[in-house]
């Protein structure tokens, strides 16, 4: 059975997806509002990492750039070659690990909602969780991200990350502008805890990353650049 959920930006279809693969949800959307926000997206060169459905390598199609997407999962991978056919956009996606497919070239944009989520579990997740459980602190793909942008970029290249405020928003701004990039955060939202986040609370307020009585999960949207 497929799943579908509603279209990022209004004027599109609806995104169809295998079972397992990432559907767009807040954090989709609100990476997607600030990838709209970029200027001059038209013949650009966009890398997506970890493209799960294929929504936002879509958009960045409909903006007129120049696409490639990764995904480590086929069923990913199938389902966001399934996106852009359907939506009849051009999208190179090909199965790999973060940018390993697009090894040695580089972009004008990289685009990435990694898995963030802080998991109890520090081996590596399986199935679906792979596109959400992060290890202990949330970090095990992000400061992958923060450690290879940097040759992926072309000069005045933009990296455009979301994550959850609870993996630690200043140190991936300090990673990044470690690594020579001029990082900010520009965009903010709080949003519900979900079903996963939910049945990990007692755990995560162990943990000491959700406070009593809180409700909402920050989501952020990194943008760093080349200079």
């Amino acid at each position: 059975m497929t799943t579908v959920a509603e279209p990022l930006r209004r004027g599109s279809g609806k995104v169809w997806a295998l079972p397992g693969v990432y559907l767009p949800q807040a954090d989709t959307r609100l990476l997607g509002r600030a990838l709209r926000a970029e200027e001059a997206l038209a013949g650009a060169d966009v890398l997506e990492i970890g493209t799960g459905s294929g929504a936002l390598a879509v958009l960045a199609a409909r903006m007129g750039a120049r696409v490639a997407a990764t995904d480590v999962s086929w069923r990913a991978v199938l389902s966001a070659r399934a996106n852009a056919v359907l939506q009849r956009q051009r999208v190179r996606v090909r199965r790999g690990d973060l940018a390993g497919p697009a090894r040695g070239r580089t972009y004008d944009m990289v685009v990435t909602n990694p898995p963030y989520v802080p998991s109890p579990q520090s081996r590596p997740p399986a199935g679906a969780a792979r596109a959400w459980d992060a290890g202990n602190d949330g970090r095990h793909v992000v400061d992958r991200v923060c450690s290879h942008a940097p040759a992926l970029l072309r000069p005045a290249g933009v990296l455009l990350m979301v994550h959850s405020g609870l993996c630690g928003v200043d140190l991936t701004l300090g990673q990044l502008e470690s690594a020579g990039l001029a990082a900010e955060v520009v965009a903010r939202e709080y949003v519900p805890f979900g079903p996963i986040l939910g049945r990990r609370l007692p755990w995560l307020r162990a943990q000491g990353l959700i406070g009593p009585g809180e409700e909402h999960e920050e989501l952020v949207v990194i943008r760093a650049a080349r200079t």
